[in-house]
């Protein structure tokens, strides 16, 4: 059993998910710092400061003994609108990093069909009018004998 689990731990794909998901842990924290630092302060003065946190439904008021009892829908929303900014934020820097990635690509394509069109042997030179009928006589005098 030792075996089975030491082969299914050192599987490629496995280890591959094991640095995906630090480096996803390592990355959340930029985007976070990145909604949180820059994007939602500009947005912030686009649309007036968005905080929908103290939005809820008090089902029991607090008292003496017992504290509030409330649904805070207001954190969900606010939950759901950080999670709307992070993933639009998310796919525009994925999109210009594979527009990036693409150029590059194509760059590198070029440059290997430059490398082989001058690694190819040129073409052989059209025979002249001497050859041509220097060719010509060849096969006819083939054709007689």
């Amino acid at each position: 059993m030792l075996k089975e689990f030491k082969e299914f731990a050192l599987r490629g794909n496995v280890v591959d998910l094991a640095v995906g998901v630090i480096v996803g842990g390592a990355f959340g924290k930029i985007v976070t710092s990145l909604v949180n630092d820059i994007i939602m302060p500009l947005l912030g003065l686009v649309v007036g400061r968005i905080d929908l946190t103290s939005l809820k439904i008090v089902l029991r008021a607090a008292n003496e003994t017992t504290s509030e009892l409330a649904i805070t829908y207001g954190r969900f929303l606010q939950d759901a609108l950080d999670f709307l900014i992070i993933s639009f934020s998310i796919f525009m820097v994925l999109r210009v990093l594979n527009n990036l990635h693409a150029k590059l690509e194509r760059e590198r394509e070029e440059e290997e069909e430059k490398e082989k069109a001058a690694a190819e042997p040129p073409a052989p030179p059209e025979p002249s009018n001497e050859e041509r009928l220097l060719m010509e006589i060849r096969d006819l005098l083939r054709e007689r004998n």
